[in-house]
Parts: C-alpha cells; structure tokens; sequence
C-alpha cells in the first residue's frame, strides 16, 4: 500500500550514527529500491516502471547522465539496467501522492516557508497551475491561458528583455531545450544560466582550451578496456551507482583503479554487484587498487607533482614515457610545461595534498605504466577556486602519455543531471558561439541576440541589484541549488514574477517573487500525448550519446503540460501568433522540432532517422575520433602552465566540502538515510576528522553552529551535529543544500564562474543541545 505523505518535517534530534561501510550496494540497495517504490507508487506500480527504465523502448532515468551499454560495442541491456537512486528517482516522480487545491488552502506560504526540501518533495505532484498573487497569503488555482497570458505581460513590461532571467535544469528534453533557447532569444536576450554554471562549467571552460570541445572523449566501451582508471573528487556508489559495473567489468578486464578524495567512499572499496552471484551471495568485487585521502583543494599540486616525476624518468630513461610523436604532430605548449615542472617544491606539495611524497611517487608509477588509462571526475575537483587549471592538469598528463583518441583512454568527466549536457549542446548557454547564432537567424528568419547573458551568479547578482526583475526557470531548485542561500532568497524574493515549470514541490515555491506561478509539467515516465500523436523526446547521456525517452504511465492529472507545449504556449502568448517560428506545429509534432534540430545543432544531421536506431547515434568528438583537435584557436592540443594554488587555512578553522547523501540527488531529498556513511534520520550534520576534534576541543556527537569565514562578512548556518569521521585531516564535510548557506556568492572558481562549493573556511561555534 502507498504510504501517505509524511506529516511532520525532520526530527533531527533522532540522529543515530553507525560504522561507516566499506562496500556498496548488494542486497540492502535492491531492498531500498522496491521499499522505496513501494511506498510511493504501489506494488504494480513499481513493476510496470522500473521494468522500462533505461530500456530502449522505455524512458530515461531522469537521475544521473550515465550511459547505457549498446549493441554497436557487442554490449547488451541487463533487465534491471538502473541503480537504487535511479528507483529512487522513478519512485519520486510516479508516486501516487498529489499537491491539489486543497493542499495549497490548507498550508499558507508562511507554514510552507518554514518546511525543508525533505517534507516539500514528499508531498508528492502537482496536479493544476497555481499562482501567488502579490499580498495574498495561499497559492491559489489559475487557468493555463491566464498563466500564459500573466507571464507575458510582465515580460512585455519590462524596460529591456535583459532584466528576465531564464533557468534552465539538466532534466530538460533536448527538444525542450532547443525550443526554450529560441524562445529567449526570440524575445532579445541570452540570459540562460543553467545547472552546468553550477557543476561541469569548469570542465567545459579547461577541456576547450586544451582539446577544443568541452566534453569528454571516452564510451562506455573504454572503461571496459582501460589499463588504468583515475577516480578523482568523486563519489561513483552514490552519485552514478552504475559506474560500479563499469568499474567491475574493467577490474575483471585487469584494470587498476586509482581513488583521489578527501572522504572513504565504500562504491571505490567494493562493489556487491546484486546481479551476479559474487554480489549477492560472495564478498563483491574489491576496487580501488590505490586510495589516496587528499586534502581538500590539493589536486593540482598532485598532478603537478606526477607531472614532475613522468618528465624525469623521462630523462632518466628516454623514450619510456612521454609519447613524443603525439607532442610533435598534434600539440603546443609541451616545452613551457615542462620547463615550468622541471623544479617543485616537494615540502608545499605535501603541505597542498596532505600526501607521503612515497604515495604520490606510486600514483604516478601507475600512471606512467599505464598503456591505457582513463581520467574521471566529478565536482570534487569544479568547484574549487583553481578547478580549470586542476582539469587542465589532467589534461597535461594525457596528453604527455598521449592518452586520448585511443581506445581505452582519454578524459571522462562524467556529468550530474540526466540531460544536463544535452542542454548545452541545444544551445542552453549565455554565450553561445556566433555560428550557432548565424544558425539560428538563417533557419527561422529572425535576428537573435549576441551580448553575452547572465550565468547562475551573475543572474543572482542581477535580482540582487535590481537588474533582473522577472525569473523563469524550467525545472530545478534554484533557491536550493544556488550559492548563498540568505542572499540568494532575497534577490528571488525581490522580483516582480517569478514562475517555475515543476513536477513537485520545492524550496524556490516558498521564496516566491512579489506575484508567483507553479507551472506543473509532464514526468519522464508519462505519455506526452499531443495533437500528432504519442511523442517521444530525446536526451544526451555523459559520454555524448543521443538515444529516445517514451514515457509509458498515465500523467498525474489531466491539467498537466509536457515542457514542449508549456515552452510554445508561452512564446505564442508573449510573441504572437504571427511569428516567424510555427509554435504551434512545434507542441503539436515533435519530429517538426528535431528536423530543425539537425539544421541548426552541429553533428545532428539526419536527426530523426538516426535517434530512431536500438542506441540513437553518437555526436562527433574530434579528438576522442581522430585525434584532431579543431576546436581549438591553434588547431592543436595545448599544453597549459598553470601556478601552485591551493586554499590557505587560519588555524583554528576547517576546510569544507558540501557533498550528497545517498538518499538524495542533487537538491531532491529522497529520504534521511546516509547508509554508506552510517548516519541515519539527519541532515544537519558536519563529519569532522577525530584528530581536529581533539584540537577544538570538541567532543562527538556537539551541536555546531557552522560559520564561514568571507572577505565581506560572516555567514552562519545553524545547529548541525558533529560527527566523527575519518574525512583528512583539517577538512569538514556537510550536505547541501543545507550548507550551501556558508558558500559566498562572490566565492567563485577562476574561468568558469562556478561556486566554490569544496572549500569553504569555517569554524565550529559551539551551541547548547537542545
């Protein structure tokens, strides 16, 4: 039977704190998986849904971005081919709960203001439009039309189109996103910040500098044959489960793997793959051949330092590591990097990582004997101050070895959001390259912008200063997701409009604009069923492969728009029947979307026929295909020099790193188990190293007030419980969004604008229990 939404928000007083495991799913991750559909979805439910996750004829997992196997590599689809948080996910969205009228009269803003993320999202989906008018105390039913017709008319408002402000998730549809960017940039302006401001903006910013395209250049099919795979500042067991496989699989293939993080993980100890007889029944396949515990923000001091010793022994024994010929035919830079490498200084490397230099020197060993070897990562290394020039480091010791554009090597940043990279290759970015503007004025005769827009943090500094009046977002959690979170509540609080295109409740309902809209859409896993017919919509996984979603279940409600016509009502409403783009066709035939799609988008040629293929179709990679690096301003790989930074800790004080639980992706709260780390029924937690517990005088189990340490004042979030763990030493590790409170706005990465989420200075105040 589904269980009710729950009633209460979180006791946090109910914390209990366990060992912390040294292996990852197994049985107790099946178990989880249908318990949690059980609750939310029913018995049949859950087996009607979770049968079609991930499969070809089914639906994306609107999780994480990780591929699925395909037929072209010889690698075949499992029947379960998802991972408990991906259930989790499932379970979340085709949950039988509803937020109706009746909700919304029963809980004013002022009570829903007062709720955490966790009770919000479990009240289950919104069922009709509602809107928060300027004074009034509930959200109350609108019409589509007078939605529409609202929006519209604030838009048209306003004095210049730059003082809106449009949102994007990672969740969006290709074809979603497509339509949303040329909405915007129809109405005249670029202001598109997106999720990817937030995680992989550092990537993108280092990866088209040195190979010249912001993706990664590695399948599926390359983890399977990799000699080496280097896992640095990520968590695979809980933030892509499926990754484990993929790690097995190349265990079994005789790869080693190589862990870099601040914090144990048990997915990088062992994997109990539950569907084999060794997970279920056996002790797993152990994984991480080598664990380094680094100090938070010390990554680029540890690639400098195996750069170091790959040219020495290079010198030392000539012609065994440096590929040479790959430098000479197809890179620049090479003589300025290693001149600057030629001397480091090995004291500030360990004061920077925390590491024996013996340990660095048998990282980098593997590395240089490595035939094959893989580079993953995650936010652990984007959301540092230095992270492009860390990413860049990376890609300095691939293309030493000569490691991309052969199989079984290459770089792999392996991306959050389930479509948060086909956003961007769909044009959901603030400053687009002007072919692809060229692209868009020749397909549909309109002449769009080219100033450069807002991303995230300059979109909050806008509201802010009063220069971005009207906030639109297309799925998300902005008020969660974001920086600052004082700050950034009140630059949402003080627009005219703010309006959300939402599947459930979250935190950005409850900070509203002085008038505000839910506008409820169309999961994953439900039939879009429009004036030609069923639809489908497509999506772009981690390692850039285009592949179909069909959503097979009954919408939540009748009043429910899918994101297409949701996007096409609005840019009928606010640019008139009479544009040059056919709206209308649009929302009615989503094939009608995708043959502009291939007109427009580079590498999407013959766009319908090719994502109707078992795996859809691959979207060219210059480098990872023929090692060529065109992107680039020079037409080559480049080499970077990049100076020893890493963050400087007072005494007295802790590094932090925000980080997930395993019971929640991104800003949605599954639940309040952290199993892995053994922390059950709370959230306000901060995992503390026992030694600095000792040193601040602070005993196991205290109430903290969290304070971070900022150039223009103090920031505070309050009461969290301490807990003993062994994290490196002088770091700290809390979940957002809870502690996205300590992270300044102007806290922000060099390049790419990416909130320094990983090393936030903080102290521990002390405060009674209550």
């Amino acid at each position: 039977m589904t269980r009710e939404a729950p009633a209460n928000d979180v006791d946090e007083t109910q914390l209990e704190v366990g060992k912390p495991k040294s292996w990852a799913a197994g049985i107790p991750g099946v178990a989880v998986s249908l318990m949690r559909g059980m609750e939310q979805m029913g018995a049949a439910r859950t087996v009607k849904t979770l049968r079609l996750l991930n499969q070809r004829d089914g639906f994306d997992c609107p999780g994480c971005a990780w591929p699925e196997p395909r037929e072209v590599d010889g690698e075949h689809r499992k029947l379960a081919e998802f991972c408990e948080n991906g259930a989790k996910a499932v379970a979340e969205e085709a949950t039988k709960r509803r937020v109706g009228r009746e909700f919304f009269a029963q809980h004013s803003i002022h009570e829903l203001a007062d709720k955490t993320d966790y009770w919000l999202g479990q009240q289950g989906r919104i069922t009709e439009p509602f809107v928060l008018r300027e004074g009034a105390s509930h959200y109350e039913p609108i019409s589509w039309d007078d939605a529409f017709t609202l929006v519209a008319d604030e838009l048209r408002a306003l004095s210049d189109p730059n003082e809106a402000i449009f949102y994007t998730s990672g969740r969006t549809s290709n074809e979603a996103a497509f339509l949303y960017q040329l909405l915007v940039r129809s109405y005249g302006t670029n202001n598109l910040p997106d999720c990817s401001n937030m995680c992989h903006e550092s990537s993108g910013a280092a990866l088209a500098a040195t190979t010249g395209i912001g993706k990664g250049s590695v399948s599926l099919a390359d983890i399977h044959k990799a000699d080496l795979i280097v896992v640095v500042g990520q968590n695979p067991g809980t933030n892509h489960p499926r990754m484990l496989s993929a790690l097995e699989e190349a265990k079994g293939n005789g790869a080693k793997i190589m862990a870099v993080n601040p914090l144990p993980e048990a997915g990088l100890m062992r994997f109990k793959n539950p569907q084999n007889v060794r997970g279920v029944v056996g002790k797993g396949t152990p994984l991480a051949d080598e664990f380094a515990q680094i100090r938070l923000g010390g990554d680029l001091a540890l690639f400098q330092a195996i750069g170091h010793l790959l040219l020495q022994w290079e010198q030392e024994t000539p012609g065994t590591i440096v590929d040479h010929a790959f430098i000479e035919s197809s890179s620049e830079g090479f003589e300025d990097y290693a001149k600057h490498l030629r001397e480091i200084d090995w004291d500030e490397v360990g004061v920077a990582t925390g590491l024996p230099r013996e340990q660095i020197e048998r990282l980098a060993r593997m590395i240089a004997t490595s035939k094959r070897t893989i580079y993953c990562w995650a936010m652990g290394l984007t959301q540092h101050k230095h992270a492009v020039q860390t990413i860049s480091e990376i890609a300095n010791l691939a293309l030493v070895r000569g490691m991309i554009g052969e199989p079984g090597a290459g770089l792999c940043p392996v991306r959050g959001h389930s479509n948060v990279q086909g956003d961007r290759t769909m044009g959901i970015w603030e400053k687009m390259p002007e072919s692809f503007m060229d692209s868009l004025d020749a397909e549909f005769g309109i002449k769009v912008p080219r100033d450069h827009g807002h991303d995230t943090v300059a979109a909050i500094r806008a509201m802010r200063d009063g220069h971005g009046k009207v906030f639109f977002a297309v799925g998300g959690n902005f008020a969660s997701a974001t920086p600052d979170t004082e700050l950034t509540e009140k630059a949402l609080k003080s627009c005219s409009l703010t309006a959300h295109v939402s599947t459930k409740l979250n935190r950005s309902h409850v900070v509203p604009g002085k008038t505000a809209l839910i506008l409820p859409t169309l999961g994953r896993t439900e039939r879009d069923l429009q004036a030609g017919g069923e639809q489908f919509v497509t999506v772009e996984d981690s390692m850039s492969q285009v592949h179909t979603s069909r959503g097979r279940l009954a919408p939540a409600s009748e009043h429910l728009l899918s994101e297409v016509a949701i996007i096409c009502h609005l840019a009928e409403a606010l640019l008139g029947a009479g544009h040059a783009v056919p709206w209308r066709d649009f929302h009615a035939d989503y094939d009608l979307i995708r043959d502009r799609i291939a007109r427009v988008v580079p590498g999407c040629h013959d766009y319908n026929a090719r994502v109707r293929e078992p795996d859809g179709f691959v979207l060219p990679h210059a480098p990872r295909d023929s090692r060529q690096f065109n992107g680039t301003a020079n037409g080559k790989a480049n080499f970077t020099v990049s100076d020893l930074e890493y963050p400087q800790v007072p005494e007295g004080r802790l590094l932090l790193q925000t980080m997930r639980s395993h019971d929640q992706y991104n800003t949605t709260i599954y639940g309040l188990s952290d199993r892995y780390r053994g922390i059950e029924d709370a959230r306000r937690v901060v995992l503390v190293n026992p030694d600095d517990l000792t040193e601040l005088g602070l005993a196991d189990g205290a109430m903290v007030d969290l304070v971070s340490e900022w150039r223009d004042c103090d920031r505070r979030a309050p009461r969290f419980r301490v807990v003993s763990y062994p994290t490196a030493k002088g770091c700290a590790a809390a979940y957002f969004p809870e502690a996205n409170a300590l992270v300044p706005l102007d806290a922000v990465a060099d390049k790419s604008n990416t909130p320094v989420s990983k090393a936030v200075v903080v102290r521990l105040e002390p405060v009674a229990a209550p």
